[in-house]
């Protein structure tokens, strides 16, 4: 099994040479990392689990989707488009599994509309088995949910839009 440390440096080598595609195996687990192209997303596959890559502004896809849940097209991530200057960004600590609720059955921590204050949790985000709980920071009204319940997130990237108070 690959670490994401290790899948992360590799990540950065590809993207910072010509080469536009790089397949690994060992112990049966496959790595395929693919330089994004017109509609391309870079995989990274491991057997029985898939992961998904995708640096902005290509188009995010879930790790593991809800029910009815479907990618994002790029024209409507945080990335492709810009932010309202009094709006405030939430963004992501570090890489990880985005998560709206702390278990399948519980409703969200907060849906568009809902007030916040900075200890208001907002999302669970999964690391490396850690479930680690993030909260506001700021104290206003939640304009806009910019990631899917399951979607992979990147260390920096914004999460939610806040009208702050």
């Amino acid at each position: 099994m690959f670490k994401l440390s290790e899948i992360k440096e590799l990540i950065k080598l590809v993207d910072q040479t010509s080469v536009h595609e790089l397949e690994i195996e060992n112990e049966g687990t496959r790595l395929l990392i693919r330089k994004p192209g017109r509609t391309e997303v870079v995989n990274v596959q491991a057997a029985p689990i898939t992961h998904t890559y995708s640096p902005a502004p290509v188009q995010n896809q879930p790790v593991h989707p809800a029910a009815g849940a479907a990618p994002q097209p790029a024209a409507e991530t945080a990335q492709a488009r810009p932010v309202a200057d009094d709006l405030h960004q939430i963004v992501s600590p570090m890489v990880g599994t985005f998560y709206s609720s702390p278990s399948p059955d519980s409703p969200a921590f907060i849906k568009v509309g809902d007030r916040v204050n900075e200890k208001s949790v907002v999302c669970i985000l999964e690391a490396m088995k850690l479930m680690n709980e993030l909260e506001a920071e700021v104290r206003g009204e939640i304009v806009e949910i910019l990631v899917s319940n399951g979607q992979l997130v990147e260390y920096g990237q914004p999460l939610f839009l806040v009208k702050p108070e």
